[in-house]
């Protein structure tokens, strides 16, 4: 008699059990919220399957996507073991809690960025950084159209920051305006960041001539150390004056670039760029994925964000290449327009495809490192509007 006793609760407790209890439960609404509710948890491992082949097999975004997708897949294991994972008390909601909660994750990730980020090519051209400020209006613009879609404002900002390239970003920004969309906008950010190459040619083509795609731009003056020294300080000095709320993203970035930059932290900013940024990057993509439970994920919400990104990212694109355009009107020394794209904060990959589009045009025309003026302009900029908005929105 024990023996049956434990072997049912040994076959209560497996997830064929409960997936098929879950199929055979009786709930309320449309006919698509009963399939979604009675099949959900099969349809989102399909899916963080998918990302796992996006990650691995195509590449995208690997180091995030792929424990991203993991993730997704542990939490969305039947109950009550999915809850034992994903919940409050689960490892990963206690590491959730305590990384992405408070927001320290995504500022660790900012570090490192910072760390590993060469602003010489903006500070030898500031005039690119006019590049990485138009950039942001796909962050505006998409959340523009987001309350016109009725999404709450705490929804919309939240949405709209997608329109800056930047996954840490996004996701900070979203933990303190709207945290239960966390998982779609993680996943929208991050592979519309993976796109960069399939998104950005095809607008880079359609806004410019075969004439602008053309121009070359000389050689960069060399920068001194003690530019790049100084630069990062008055950065954080500026935001300090003039917008406090985006202190805790632009102070994690100057810091990671000043250890990098000041020659007597090389142990400290090894670290960030390795080791630190590495381990965080884990935590970071697999309590992300935590959030793509199937009752929180599969929703009309949900595609009407992964529309949104789409539009955010691809407005981001479009006014860096225009306000590239609008420069050339007052300028002597034109720059190539293709630049202007790399205002978004997917870097380096951004800077790569404006050099690759213009190579097309011209196999002498090495824009690589013109473009890293705005694209780390964008970095900047991306967390000054995630400053604007939390000032604005997170009350």
């Amino acid at each position: 008699m024990q023996l049956v006793d434990g072997l049912t609760q040994l076959w209560y407790s497996t997830g064929i059990y409960n997936f098929i209890k879950t199929a055979q439960s009786s709930v309320e609404g449309t006919c698509v919220e009963q399939f979604l509710t009675h099949f959900g948890q099969p349809i989102m491992i399909v899916i963080c399957c998918f990302l796992l082949w996006l990650g691995i097999k195509k590449k995208f975004e690997p180091l995030l996507l792929v424990p991203i997708a993991f993730g997704g897949l542990l939490s969305n294991i039947p109950m009550p073991l999915g809850e034992e994972i994903a919940g409050p008390n689960g490892f990963l909601g206690i590491i959730f809690a305590a990384g992405i909660d408070k927001g320290l994750f995504p500022l660790i990730i900012f570090m490192g960025v910072g760390a590993m980020t060469d602003f010489g090519p903006l500070i030898a051209n500031p005039k690119t950084l006019l590049l990485g400020g138009a950039a942001q209006f796909g962050i505006f613009g998409a959340l523009l159209l987001a309350l016109l879609l009725g999404f709450d404002l705490q929804a919309a900002g939240s949405i709209g920051i997608i329109g800056g390239a930047d996954g840490p970003t996004s996701i900070y920004v979203t933990t303190k305006l709207k945290q239960e969309l966390l998982g779609s906008i993680a996943v929208a950010a991050y592979s519309y960041m993976a796109l960069v190459p399939v998104i950005q040619p095809p607008i880079m083509r359609l806004l410019t001539t075969k004439e602008e795609r053309k121009i070359q731009m000389k050689q960069l003056r060399e920068v001194s150390k003690r530019e790049k020294i100084v630069f990062p300080l008055v950065v954080l000095v500026l935001c300090l004056i003039f917008l406090p709320s985006a202190c805790p993203l632009v102070g994690a970035l100057t810091f990671g670039n000043l250890c990098k930059e000041c020659g007597v932290t090389d142990r400290l900013s090894d670290t960030m760029q390795n080791a630190l940024i590495n381990i965080v990057t884990i935590f970071l993509g697999l309590t992300v994925g935590s959030k793509l439970q199937a009752d929180h994920f599969l929703t009309v919400e949900t595609l009407k964000i992964l529309f949104l990104g789409i539009i955010a990212f691809s407005l981001a694109t479009a006014a860096g290449v225009i306000m590239a355009k609008i420069m050339n009107l007052f300028l002597k020394e034109k720059i190539n327009p293709l630049i202007g794209s790399a205002g978004v904060s997917a870097v380096p990959m951004a800077a790569r495809v404006s050099n690759k589009v213009g190579m097309e045009e011209n196999p002498q025309n090495f824009l690589l490192m013109h473009a890293m003026g705005p694209n780390v302009a964008g970095v900047i900029g991306s967390a000054v509007a995630a400053g604007v908005l939390l000032a604005l929105i997170a009350h």
